[in-house]
């Protein structure tokens, strides 16, 4: 029982702006592309070249492509803490309960203490970051004096699990 998961989110980016920016400037790229490759009118005052237009287009594509593999992977187990933000880190990191001396679910803003969401270092000693959305988190401070903060959509269950296996510090 020892590998027995107490606890499993996986978070996604959800915010609707993001996803309206992202369409639109795919959208805005293929009209371009369909009107002037495909239709052989030049699409804007000062067009690009029909390769710089195909290119620039399939950065868009690739870009909204990453947006939608990113995740946020988090496990509680018996000894420890395991997350992966994927696509930067491939295989989970593990957090042993020795290596911890504070854990507790709390809220933070994205944007004041790290700046917005994603792989984020804090200002002013707050540490890293690891969140996709909203402003709940698990902090996690280290014997080491580094601190990060995993965010967390489910802080209710997180506390209940933390305190269910004594981890509540």
């Amino acid at each position: 029982m020892e590998n027995e998961i107490l606890f499993s989110e996986r978070q996604r980016f959800k915010q609707w702006w993001l996803w309206l920016i992202l369409l639109g400037i795919n959208g805005l790229f293929l009209f371009g592309v369909f009107k002037q490759v495909i239709g052989g009118q030049q699409f804007g005052d000062k067009p690009m070249s029909d390769a710089g237009l195909l290119i620039a287009t399939g950065l868009t594509i690739a870009l909204t492509i990453l947006f939608v593999n990113f995740r946020l992977d988090t496990t509680i187990k018996k000894e420890g803490i395991y997350v992966r933000f994927f696509p930067f880190h491939l295989k989970f990191k593990h957090f042993s309960w020795d290596t911890l001396t504070k854990s507790f679910v709390r809220q933070y803003s994205p944007l004041t203490e790290y700046g917005g969401w994603g792989l984020r270092l804090g200002l002013f000693g707050k540490g890293t970051a690891y969140n996709v959305s909203g402003d709940k988190g698990l902090q996690l401070e280290f014997t080491n004096n580094k601190k990060l903060l995993i965010g967390t959509n489910k802080p209710d269950e997180l506390t209940e699990t933390l305190n269910k296996i004594g981890q509540l510090k």
